[in-house]
């Protein structure tokens, strides 16, 4: 996009939409909440974090989580560190009417057995929870101590989605999940009834099925799909799957697949790469192929368990609305990836925190983002870093000025102007300006581009002033408008806006001489001001050697 500016010497132009990639920062939201896992909202300003133990607690605001749990079934939750525990939470679609919500544990012992029960609300007390209406809906065993998956969540539809890992060990050894007949590897889609049962959606890819496949499975040949979550304004799906020891896998599927029975691939393919397409495994294009692919700490990367999140749908950061924000337990990197437009995507790093232990990204009743760190028990909300428009720069044809900052630093080509750090410029030659302002924060913005074009003589008006010859070299002659008004002296200034000559103008005399024999090649502005040091009239001078 252009714009045009109509000057008298010099032509403007405005380049493209200059270059402002977003960053993102992370300002602590709450602290002390140890082996925290999962932040969700049940559609207030509450957020509700999952702490692995097995309690559940509230931030009602900035640095301020309430003394009392939500729920604490500690005694019911089998964790002894690593991937069990507590993983998961979701509020029921109608949970302002009927205050139901479910949970995702390990419970059991041995190998633990993956639980998703569902609670109820104190109608009296919406703090708390009772933690005597657990109702088990769905258990299964787990083979191995890793590898639970652990997320849920409720889709567009209406539906209790649930997302169990491969079982555990390593590299799938028992192939479950390419295996329907069981639901590790697999994200189980279903209706919780009022009964404490569940029935199966009519639509489910297997739902009717006979023999011994599962009619829960909604996808499969994931490998340990910890964190998955839909965009509440498109409904499309997005899943974090944590790979093996080569490559960590970002998921998608658009809203208008679901449902439709994926498979994701594993344990024929990490990734997008061969791991063991022995026995029933298909070519690599009969599964759903991962968007995005990052190398694990094991393969020369720095990611090891990547985190899916959400879609920014928020309206405080416009510069962050459609991004699906996304992070790894290692890197501490937060990612975000969009649409490019034409049908590929754009996958960038906006934020190296240089912290690990980064174990969800949740969002807010309004679009806001939350990032939760096992680690050290914080959570963060994530925000744009430079959230303020970008600098706009004006011009008369003289000047060049940059709208308010903090400071400011001008470019010619690209190239920094020495000591151009105010918030006007005079250019002095032709070419390509723009400025990079400061807001403090370590935030700064450059503005789009203003392309000067020398274009020759300025005509004489009757209100006017010019200047010849062009180039002058030895001397300049100036020529005032009849009817100009009283000029009262001339300015001639260099590009940062130094007067290099200075005179009083001699009463009602048409013209004056300066000597400028001794001033440096260059552009030059040339100021007539008034009695009360007003502008009355300018133009631009050029001197060549």
């Amino acid at each position: 996009m252009k714009r045009t500016l109509s000057v008298t010497l010099l032509g403007a132009s405005l380049a493209l939409q200059a270059q402002n990639p977003v960053q993102l920062k992370l300002n602590t939201w709450a602290t002390g909440l140890t082996k925290v896992l999962d932040i969700t909202h049940c559609g207030d300003s509450r957020l509700f974090v999952v702490r692995q133990p097995g309690i559940i607690q509230i931030i009602t605001d900035s640095n301020t989580v309430l003394p009392t749990p939500f729920l604490n079934i500690q005694g019911l939750v089998y964790d002894v560190g690593g991937e069990q525990g507590l993983l998961g939470m979701a509020f029921d679609p109608d949970y302002h009417n009927n205050g139901y919500f479910y949970v995702h544990y390990t419970g059991g012992t041995g190998n633990g057995i993956s639980t998703i029960a569902r609670y109820s609300v104190n109608p009296n007390d919406s703090n708390l929870a009772i933690g005597s209406s657990g109702e088990i809906l769905y258990t299964w065993p787990q083979p191995y101590a890793n590898h639970n998956g652990g997320d849920l969540d409720f889709g567009p539809d209406g539906y209790l989605y649930i997302a169990l890992g491969d079982g555990g060990s390593a590299g799938d050894p028992q192939n479950n999940a390419q295996d329907l007949s069981d639901p590790l590897g697999d994200i189980l889609r279903i209706k919780p009834e009022p009964d404490s049962t569940y029935s199966i959606p009519p639509d489910n890819p297997w739902a009717n099925a006979g023999g011994d496949t599962l009619r829960e499975i909604w996808a499969s040949g994931l490998r340990n799909p910890f964190r998955f979550g839909f965009d509440r304004l498109t409904g499309d799906v997005w899943i974090g799957d944590v790979g093996q020891n080569a490559w960590e896998e970002l998921d998608f599927l658009p809203a208008a697949s679901v449902p439709g029975g994926p498979n994701f691939g594993w344990r024929c393919y990490e990734g997008d790469q061969p791991y063991n397409v022995g026995g029933s495994c298909l070519p690599y294009s009969q599964y759903v192929a991962p968007v995005v692919v990052r190398n694990n700490v094991l393969n020369g990367g720095t990611w090891c368990s990547i985190m899916g999140g959400r879609v920014y749908r928020g309206t405080e950061f416009p510069r962050l609305y459609g991004r699906h924000i996304y992070t790894d337990y290692c890197s501490g990197q937060f990612y975000s990836i969009r649409p490019d437009g034409f049908g590929d995507w754009i996958d960038e790093n906006l934020l190296s925190s240089g912290l690990q232990g980064f174990a969800c990204i949740g969002d807010g009743a309004d679009g806001s983002l939350y990032a939760c760190n096992v680690s050290n028990g914080n959570v963060y909300r994530i925000v744009d870093k430079c959230p303020m428009p970008p600098p706009t720069i004006t011009s008369d044809g003289w000047e060049i000025e940059s709208s308010p900052a903090s400071t400011y630093q001008w470019y010619l080509n690209g190239v920094a102007i020495p000591n151009a750090t105010g918030p006007v410029l005079v250019p002095t030659v032709a070419g390509d300006y723009h400025v990079a302002a400061g807001f403090g924060g370590g935030c700064t913005l450059r503005s789009d581009t203003l392309t000067f074009i020398a274009t020759g003589l300025d005509e004489l008006s009757d209100r006017g002033v010019r200047c010849f010859p062009t180039p002058a070299r030895e001397e300049l002659i100036v020529e005032r408008g009849t009817a100009l008004g009283h000029v009262s002296s001339v300015l001639l200034v260099d590009g940062m806006g130094r007067t290099v000559r200075s005179l009083p103008w001699n009463g009602a005399a048409p013209q004056m001489h300066l000597e400028v024999g001794e001033l440096p090649a260059g552009g030059y502005g040339l100021l007539l001001l008034g009695t009360d040091g007003g502008v009355l009239a300018r133009t631009t001078a050029i001197i060549a050697r």
